[in-house]
């Protein structure tokens, strides 16, 4: 997986203007800072991480991070 450094860095300054950051999202999952870090710099994957930090945001998973939910890891609803 790619690290995506400026995509790390605008969720960092989003949850800023939101009064919020990384180490509260942590905080709300007792889970390490780092931890979040390593989910939003993309170097590992944890839905529960990304629901989290995309909730912060006011935001879905998908719709932060869409080349991490493509079609192919997505379920269909019928």
């Amino acid at each position: 997986m790619m690290i995506a450094e400026r995509q790390h860095q605008r969720i960092k300054g989003a949850l800023k203007l939101r009064g919020s950051s990384l180490s509260a999202v942590a905080r709300s999952l007792d889970v390490a800072p780092t931890t979040v870090t390593i989910v939003s710099k993309g170097i590992r994957r944890s839905r529960r991480i990304e629901a989290a930090i995309a909730s912060a945001l006011g935001m879905t998973p998908d719709a932060l991070w869409p080349d991490r939910y493509n079609d192919a890891n997505s379920v269909e609803v019928r």
